[in-house]
């Protein structure tokens, strides 16, 4: 029992509104108490049942997204007219309708639960893929690809802010790795399906148009099940009883920043606003995927090297066989301790740049070489996922998180959206200025990596060397009962601004 000093003393300690503090907060007493194996269970429960999802949506996402490149050689472009340029057009506005809804959808995370609000999208998203077998003209395809690009604003930001939920900073880079690099098992898929489809001949109905029925049709069976299984937060997810939702909880406080609060705050807003650091990540996010226009530009790149129809669809499947071992080696590299985040990206940039400038290089007679050049290239894929992996470990509060991602990823498809227009007919075959454009955007995409780590790191510094400081050690919240509680720092929902004790990982 409390006594009336306690009580008092209590009394004079700051109280917060308990919107104000983490959802967290009222899961988690201060002397919750987990040992090492309980949390290495903990982790592989939540494993089993989250990452299984968001595993299958990224591989979906991927092959849904770059059906267009796959429809290319299955004959789009001539049952539907397109020229080269409004081919380029109907990636640029995926990227643009991206780039137009993203923060909106981010705010739209915070508001609502993220798993409905994913499942919602991926919803849509299977319905606006069906439409585009009906789609025979240019202006039916713009609308289409615009509207999907506004559903997918809300898939790798919710992932993002699901991964900053269940796990710790050590564990996202991995964790991000390994749904990214499901990107390299829907290329390897999709070529075997669109392999598949350039044997079905059926009157009226082109390869193409039964690709985007399979996918859209995979796409709305995903989205059910996630309706119905991928959890919103720890704190309400179904798989976990009660103490496992506390533990979850209490197992990233090591993280300083929490699980997520409903409420906007301007003051976090304004901060992730003013943060320098924030404009050095939304510089290497549109500098880094401007490697990214590949995505629709390969499969008609390999065929100007030389190969068939049948050849160039085979052959792309090895695209995603270099993917996954480039990310694969990346999160690896970026998990080690000594080489850490920047450096990893670096390291793959070293090759991807090799092989941009041989690709450019070589003669054209030598169409293995080429090919050769251009899957070594495509290393350039591995710094943005152990990029998105680290965004989640050196930003908290929530608002100012979601700010941040929001900022990044409207720089991701700005990269994504001018990329496109760099393949112009006149540059065709050799294409040497998108190349060499690749090539530059990689190089100083690995610089802003090296300039964030030095800015991480200096901030480190300079706050080992600070006074202990202990305004928030002592914050109350009054519950619904009208019972105050001391909150945990780390639940607060401060920014890493505000929490001196908040360290950035490098």
């Amino acid at each position: 029992m409390s006594s009336a000093s306690d009580t008092v003393e209590k009394m004079d300690h700051p109280t917060v509104h308990k919107y104000d503090v983490d959802v967290g907060a009222q899961l988690i007493a201060s002397d919750t108490v987990l040992t090492q194996q309980e949390a290495a269970r903990l982790r592989a429960k939540i494993d089993w049942h989250i990452m299984p999802f968001m595993c299958s949506k990224s591989e979906i996402t991927f092959m849904d997204k770059t059906t267009l490149g796959e429809a290319a050689v299955l004959g789009i472009l001539c049952d539907a007219d397109l020229s080269a340029n409004q081919y380029n057009w109907l990636g640029t506005i995926f990227y643009l309708s991206y780039l137009v809804f993203q923060y909106p959808q981010n705010l739209a995370l915070q508001h609502f639960p993220v798993g409905k609000w994913m499942s919602f999208n991926i919803f849509l998203w299977a319905v606006v893929l069906l439409c585009h077998a009906a789609c025979k003209s240019f202006g039916a395809l713009f609308a289409v690809r615009f509207l999907l690009g506004m559903c997918e604003g809300a898939i790798t930001p919710g992932f993002m802010i699901m991964t900053s939920m269940f796990y710790t900073h050590a564990e996202q880079t991995r964790r991000v790795g390994y749904w990214f690099l499901m990107n390299g098992i829907a290329v390897i898929i999709l070529g075997f399906v669109s392999y598949g489809l350039l044997y079905t001949h059926t009157p009226n109905f082109m390869p193409w148009q039964w690709l985007m029925v399979i996918t859209g049709i995979i796409t709305l069976i995903t989205s059910v099940l996630f309706w119905f299984f991928f959890p919103d937060s720890p704190t309400t997810a179904w798989f976990l009883t009660d103490d496992e939702r506390a533990a979850a909880v209490h197992r990233i406080k090591v993280n300083q920043s929490g699980v997520e609060n409903k409420h906007f705050k301007t003051e976090q807003f304004l901060e992730a606003i003013r943060d320098p650091k924030t404009w050095v990540m939304a510089f290497f996010a549109g500098s880094a995927n401007i490697v990214n226009s590949l995505t629709n530009q390969r499969q008609l790149i390999v065929a100007q090297f030389g190969f068939n129809g049948i050849q160039t669809t085979l052959l792309g499947c090895v695209d995603g066989v270099v993917e996954i071992l480039a990310i694969w080696l990346g999160v690896t590299l970026a998990s080690q301790v000594l080489i850490g985040r920047s450096y990893s990206g670096v390291l793959m940039y070293i090759p991807a740049i090799l092989g941009a400038i041989l690709v450019s290089a070589l003669p054209f007679s030598n169409k293995v070489g080429l090919l050769f050049s251009y899957w070594i290239s495509i290393f350039a894929i591995a710094p943005f996922p152990i990029f998105l992996g680290w965004v989640s470990s050196i930003i908290s509060g929530h608002t100012k998180r979601i700010t941040t991602n929001g900022i990044v990823l409207c720089a991701y498809a700005i990269g994504n959206a001018v990329s496109q227009f760099m393949w112009k007919a006149k540059y065709q075959p050799r294409n040497h200025v998108p190349w060499a454009v690749i090539a530059a955007c990689n190089f100083a995409a690995g610089v802003a990596l090296v300039i964030l780590r030095f800015m991480l790191a200096t901030e480190n510094k300079k706050r080992e060397n600070e006074t202990y400081d202990d305004q928030y050690d002592n914050v109350y919240v009054t519950d619904d009962a009208g019972v105050k509680k001391r909150v945990d720092k780390t639940l607060l929902d401060l920014t890493d601004k505000q929490n001196r004790a908040f360290r950035y990982v490098l």
